[in-house]
């Protein structure tokens, strides 16, 4: 049984979705940017169109490329991977979002919480080693919820402390702080956590690691990426 097309009930093709959606996620832009870039291209829409197009489409999306992605890794105990929290304020409240990285750059798990104690970080990690398993090392800052939670686990001696060395999940929160940005900020702790979810697929899709690849290489790459968005929920 095929899965039912999400792009039925909708007129406007499936390209231009797919299109809004990827320029409000992928780069720091406004619904009222994206829908100046559309209309500059002969389309169309009202800025409220690409804030419910997003919502409707973004985790749909979201799916598909985590479903593509190879999961759990055979050799996962051998990944490395970088814990780091960034505070981010909902209507005046500071909240924390916690955000994994493996050696590879790859995004593994975002997680929202009201608190930087033992049991958010213990909640975080329970929610990364149910999908990914147990790491060989975890690069962390010298916040002591981590040790707690961890030598609650049992995998205390895997965490790794040092200056400088947790600069690879510390860089990951500078594209969601430009998004944070050009978003004026979250108004729900839910909010905040579906999209940074989205957030972090949409950057797996498109991160290539342009620092280490060739010219050539980059390109190939990024048209791969490109075609594959396209093909996202195709029927």
């Amino acid at each position: 049984m095929k899965n039912p097309n999400p792009f039925h009930y909708f007129k406007t093709s499936p390209e231009i979705i797919r299109l809004a959606v990827m320029m409000y996620i992928r780069f720091p832009l406004s619904l009222r940017n994206v829908e100046d870039l559309l209309h500059e291209r002969g389309i169309d829409i009202c800025h409220e169109t690409v804030r419910y197009w997003w919502n409707r489409f973004g985790p749909l999306f979201a799916s598909e490329i985590r479903k593509k992605r190879m999961y759990p890794i055979p050799n996962h105990s051998n990944w490395k991977w970088h814990l780091d929290e960034v505070f981010v304020k909902i209507n005046g409240e500071t909240h924390y979002l916690w955000r994994a990285v493996d050696h590879e750059g790859e995004v593994l798990e975002v997680f929202v919480s009201k608190r930087r104690e033992r049991k958010a970080a213990l909640a975080f990690l329970k929610k990364i080693m149910k999908r990914h398993g147990k790491p060989q090392v975890v690069v962390t800052d010298r916040l002591r919820s981590y040790r707690a939670a961890m030598d609650e686990i049992g995998n205390g001696k895997a965490q790794e402390v040092g200056r400088w060395v947790n600069n690879r999940a510390e860089n990951f929160h500078l594209p969601f702080r430009r998004r944070e940005y050009a978003m004026l900020k979250f108004r729900r702790m839910r909010s905040l956590q579906k999209f940074a979810s989205i957030h972090s697929s949409v950057q797996n899709h498109f991160n290539k690691e342009r620092h280490i690849n060739s010219r050539e290489i980059f390109k190939l790459q990024r048209d791969a990426a490109l075609a594959e968005w396209c093909q996202l929920c195709a029927v």
